[in-house]
């Protein structure tokens, strides 16, 4: 990517020029839906009001929408870009995902006995999870094997059973977009990013784009329980999106999803540097079957943005030796790929992150005062 951090450009991918984006950003008058269709940007709050609608209208040309002059170095102040689309996250989709979660589980939320649950855990499946596909016959002889041994775990469950981990990972209108602070609790004390591609659902269950996201995970307070899993991942600001979701169209499509790396880089105040990857190639589900698990019993009338989960799992010790990972204050967190861009967020509390206030009836009130739901729901 090119330009500055924090920068609107660096925050593009390169071949931005050649594709179809959609986002929301921060005007005086309040949040505006926009696309970005082949390097022009359009304001499209005079045409429906929400990137909910937007998506739903399935226009994407831009027509009838108020171009936005020189995008690319213009100081424009992105939002999260969804709205009033459910934020849903599916858990444990790659093998090592899942061993780091057994590992949380056995040790409590304590990271100090981590590596010994590790080297023990390893020895008994080593990759040979890697090669399981989920809900078959193999998955099912690997699962009693690990019951006989005494490994078997929630977690196992739905990293190689039949069902996937579907939950909400936080309230509608309350993700951070890009450059923004992302807050993990003030009480956890074992914690990590989690780098991801998430998928953009209508309201028919038709996935139309993809963007990254960070879904911030407490690894104590789920270690500890699953039952946790709310606090563990649902907090103020603990949920990043952005910077823009790419549309599927001729130049990007859901088999760029399936082959996408995602890197990421921490740079902490103290000069900690932790660099990582995750391969989408090596996801044990299908991005569409993870769309096709969340839909099974539900409607989602405004759609909903989907994490996919991540391959990352950092045991890079940051302080004592075995006690692996874990964020501090003033971490500054850049999650890329090639097509989607990069997505920055500094780490905060989210005691002192700023305080989540425009809820659906705050933005509802502000778009009726605009004229701006007259006829265009």
């Amino acid at each position: 990517m090119k330009g500055e951090r924090g920068s609107l450009a660096s925050a593009l991918p390169e071949d931005w020029g050649t594709g179809s984006f959609v986002g929301r950003m921060l005007t005086r008058a309040g949040p505006s839906p926009i696309l970005v269709v082949r390097g022009q940007a359009y304001d499209m709050a005079r045409v429906v009001p929400t990137v909910a609608a937007l998506v739903d209208r399935g226009d994407f040309s831009g027509a009838g929408g108020d171009p936005i002059p020189d995008f690319s170095i213009a100081s424009v102040d992105l939002l999260s870009p969804v709205d009033l689309q459910c934020v849903k996250a599916c858990g444990v989709t790659f093998a090592v995902s899942a061993l780091e979660r057994v590992i949380e589980e056995r040790g409590r939320g304590d990271p100090g006995a981590a590596s010994a649950i590790r080297e023990r855990l390893e020895a008994r499946v080593g990759g040979s999870i890697r090669g399981v596909v989920p809900g078959t016959p193999e998955a099912a002889a690997l699962k009693a094997a690990l019951i006989d041994d005494g490994l078997w775990s929630q977690y196992l469950e739905v990293a190689i059973g039949p069902d996937a981990e579907v939950f909400t990972k936080a309230p509608v209108l309350a993700t951070v977009g890009a450059n923004a602070e992302i807050g993990i609790r003030s009480d956890s004390t074992w914690n990590n990013p989690e780098p991801e591609i998430a998928l953009l659902v209508d309201s028919t269950g038709k996935a139309v784009g993809a963007m990254l996201g960070n879904d911030v995970n407490l690894r104590d307070f789920e270690g500890r329980s699953a039952l946790l899993l709310g606090k563990a991942k649902d907090n103020n600001a603990s949920c990043s999106l952005g910077p823009l979701v790419r549309l599927f169209d001729d130049s990007f499509g859901i088999d760029d999803v399936r082959s996408a790396e995602v890197s990421l880089r921490i740079e902490g105040a103290d000069g900690y540097v932790l660099d990582g990857a995750s391969n989408m190639a090596e996801i044990s589900r299908d991005p569409l079957e993870l769309v096709r698990q969340t839909l099974s019993e539900h409607q989602y009338p405004d759609g909903f943005a989907l994490f996919l989960g991540t391959l990352f799992a950092p045991v890079q010790d940051r302080d004592d030796p075995g006690r692996g990972f874990t964020h501090k204050v003033g971490d500054v967190v850049a999650i890329e790929s090639a097509k989607l861009g990069r997505l920055v967020n500094r780490v905060v509390t989210s005691r002192d992150a700023a305080p989540w206030q425009t809820g659906i009836g705050a933005l509802m009130t502000n778009l009726a005062g605009r004229g701006l739901l007259e006829n265009k729901q």
